[in-house]
């Protein structure tokens, strides 16, 4: 469902271009689960595809006009699926396959892809780029019927607010289902304060609102942002804090150069480990993330996200 209508009437800041991380995280072969990110890797791409004998126009035009076609698999790798049919060959990366999105170890992964060996499957073309040779297709997006892609694009623009379904998180994002289309949350766009996990704001299967922040018809791909939706706790700081000022904070993750503490705003600042002095070594063993502790703050940089502050005791 879309809702046009602006967030709060804020000023918003320029997005990470609609490209960027996009193919990794389409790609990613590790889908998260419930415990934590693993290292998501591009899915290998060499595989054998006889391209010659692809009709690049009608791939295209399955593109367009957001056409479902059966395809049979006839081989795989870590990354997904190679599939193929009459002139048309292509790759179907594991996160945008309807089994895959409940596995969570490489053993089941190998199973479940061996399983698939020789089937048809229903898919749309979600990527067909002839320079580089590539041909992608998705079994997800086959879900909503044909046609749907395009029906969203008529009737989504930027600025617009959204709701969908999460289907897949990977490293660099997370992919929401619009109903036909998958649009992605770029890490970034997740929270005004620091993102460790992107599963520590969403979860798989969740149904969430989003902003549409870029459309790209031509590639199918669209940029949301959940921050979008809160205000920017950001461009008021200088209003709630000063230089010196004492207040209350909750420590997210302790590493060797310092400790990240979160204010009750939901900003994240740096608790530099030379505010230790000669005690350094004394930081990762009276730290734990969850602490509650008091800070000062030290050092305000509003326009790069910047928060330095110093540790006054623990609480």
């Amino acid at each position: 469902m879309v809702e046009k209508k602006e967030v709060n009437g804020q000023a918003h800041q320029s997005p990470p271009k609609i490209d960027e991380g996009w193919w990794d995280s389409v790609m990613s072969d590790s889908t998260l689960n419930e415990v934590g990110p693993e290292p998501a890797m591009r899915a290998e791409m060499e595989y054998d595809l006889n391209l010659s004998n692809v009709d690049w126009d009608y791939v295209q035009e399955l593109l367009e006009t957001d056409a479902i076609v059966a395809l049979t698999v006839y081989g795989y790798n870590r990354g997904g699926l190679l599939v193929e049919g009459e002139n048309i060959q292509g790759f179907v990366p594991v996160s945008h396959l309807t089994r895959m999105s409940a596995v969570q170890d490489d053993s089941s992964r190998y199973e479940l892809l061996v399983e698939y060996m020789h089937e048809t499957l229903m898919l749309k073309v979600i990527e067909c780029t002839p320079q580089q040779k590539r041909i992608v297709f998705s079994e997800r997006a086959a879900l909503a019927g044909e046609g749907k892609r395009n029906d969203l694009f008529a009737s989504l623009k930027p600025g617009d607010l959204a709701s969908g379904k999460v289907t897949n998180i990977t490293a660099f994002g997370v992919f929401v289902d619009l109903g036909g289309v998958e649009g992605l949350i770029h890490i970034s766009e997740l929270s005004w304060g620091r993102v460790q996990q992107a599963t520590n704001h969403v979860r798989i299967g969740d149904t969430i609102r989003v902003k549409v922040l870029q459309m790209n018809e031509r590639n199918g791909r669209i940029a949301l942002s959940l921050k979008q939706l809160q205000p920017n706790p950001w461009a008021s700081i200088h209003q709630k804090y000063h230089i010196g000022d004492h207040t209350r904070a909750t420590i997210t993750s302790v590493t060797h150069f310092g400790a990240f503490a979160r204010l009750q705003e939901g900003i994240e600042g740096l608790i530099h480990v030379s505010s230790f002095g000669q005690e350094q070594h004394k930081m990762q063993n009276s730290l734990a993330p969850g602490d509650s502790v008091t800070v000062k703050i030290l050092h305000i940089d509003s326009e790069r996200h910047r928060l330095g502050l110093g540790l006054v005791q623990m609480e």
